[in-house]
């Protein structure tokens, strides 16, 4: 006899890429059915991304429910998945081991990996996802294309709207023509001897595509808590971790990624380094997402079982070892989001935790989808559906005002600042956090270290 739902923790197979049965349209289609009516019939995930609603409006509008919706409209639903991995982790109670089986992000990422076998993939969004490459070239003129790319450019950003389809209105990351690695190897910093955890941890920085290219200064933060903390560092980047490849389902560009990267971070390992990841994407990929994708590689398997999130590493030294004594009060307050890709690893709010070490600071916890999602964020075909997504944690951080925004994903930290900010000026009220920020950010603040 089945039960109603589960009580277990849930656990995820191995994605089956490489079958033939993985691309076979009909069987497919076959599944999303069976998911698709179970969903249905419980509808708990009716407040979580947009596929739901979509999904149960499809359902609605039939006259035979799930037997009467058209499979050609089954895409309108994949589409509005973000691959968070909430309705998974904290609303589905019929994930495995549950013997309905339902796994409902690698199903959807199963159904856009058929499109993209079709030759049905989106070019912009394929090219975006080049990060590295991009991030190279990108350096040499980062001006140039920090002007172009620039929000309100009536020059440019209309045309890269027509030609690319990224929305006029979305806020584009910039670029730095030294990247993080380049800022490490020119300035040379030492652990403090005289913290409670000198000598005892050594700490292996994996830069992220984003935080390398796009934000040096979080990594500098991170480098610099970490060496104030007692621990010895270095900063390692063979690569990306290949998510925006997930999020186009190329999963053999995943699997490159991850047999490559992580090849070079287990040296690091055998040395006696933790792996620190300063994104929670990036984390979650080589904790949990690698290992399904390529189960068979040992590397990946010993990198996933060494590595932190950089708040969890912090955290987990200020229960072990202990912090120095020096943190001074952010009396501005922080509110802190958790993004989907840090709650998706199980570890709990570290970032919440490790800024509740600051004494005499207001911490404000946002547990709710930006609504970004990658690419999702920025096409003009769901700029406007990540906003709708967002706007009740918009509104929380503009209720709240306190001086800083932060956020382990740092394209949900700029997707939230940018909207507060379209609110705020439109109530007519000020803006108290001008600039997205990381928590490990405020933590090198509370230290005096920046």
């Amino acid at each position: 006899m089945s039960r109603e739902g589960s009580l277990d923790a849930p656990t995820r197979h191995p994605i089956d890429w490489r079958s033939d049965d993985f691309y076979d349209a009909e069987k497919l289609d076959a599944e999303l059915r069976r998911v698709f009516d179970i969903c249905h019939g419980c509808r708990r995930c009716f407040n979580l991304c947009d596929s739901f609603p979509r999904l149960f409006d499809l359902i609605d509008a039939s006259p035979d429910e799930m037997h009467g919706v058209k499979s050609e409209d089954f895409g309108k639903v994949v589409e509005a998945c973000t691959l968070c991995d909430m309705c998974f982790m904290t609303k589905c109670p019929y994930v495995p081991p549950h013997q309905f089986n339902i796994d409902f992000p690698h199903l959807m990422l199963r159904a856009r990996a058929v499109e993209a076998k079709k030759g049905n993939k989106d070019f912009t969004q394929s090219q975006l996802a080049e990060m590295d490459r991009n991030g190279r070239l990108a350096r040499f003129v980062s001006p140039i294309v920090n002007w172009a790319s620039e929000k309100g450019n009536a020059l440019t950003r209309p045309a890269m709207e027509a030609v690319t389809g990224i929305d006029r209105d979305a806020k584009l990351p910039k670029f730095h023509s030294k990247t993080f690695v380049a800022a490490d190897h020119g300035e040379s910093i030492a652990a403090n001897q005289a913290a409670p955890a000198f000598g005892k941890r050594k700490a292996a920085l994996y830069a992220t595509c984003f935080v390398n290219y796009n934000k040096p200064a979080t990594g500098m933060a991170a480098r610099a808590v970490l060496n104030h903390i007692g621990v010895e560092t270095r900063v390692a980047y063979p690569g990306c971790c290949g998510m925006p490849f997930l999020e186009q389902a190329d999963l053999k560009r995943v699997a490159e990624n991850a047999a490559k990267v992580s090849k070079e971070l287990v040296k690091l390992i055998d040395e006696g380094y933790d792996i620190v990841a300063l994104t929670a994407s990036c984390g979650l990929m080589l904790k949990f997402e690698w290992p399904l994708i390529v189960p068979d590689n040992a590397d990946v398997q010993k990198l996933a079982k060494a590595t932190f999130d950089i708040d969890e590493y912090v955290v987990d030294i200020a229960k072990k070892e202990g912090l120095p004594s020096d943190l001074r009060p952010v009396p501005e307050g922080v509110t802190v989001h958790l993004p989907c890709h840090a709650r998706a690893q199980a570890m709990g709010p570290k970032a919440a935790e490790m800024l509740k070490l600051i004494p005499e600071t207001p911490i404000d916890v946002i547990e709710r989808c930006s609504g970004h999602g990658g690419t999702f964020g920025v096409m003009k075909e769901t700029h406007g559906l990540a906003i709708k997504v967002g706007r009740p944690v918009f509104r929380t951080a503009l209720e709240k005002a306190r001086g800083h925004i932060v956020s382990d994903c740092p394209l949900a930290a700029q997707h939230i600042v940018e909207n507060v900010k379209a609110l705020a000026e439109k109530d007519g009220k000020p803006v108290s956090a001008p600039e997205p920020e990381h928590p490990i950010e405020i933590m090198a603040r509370a230290f005096g270290l920046n």
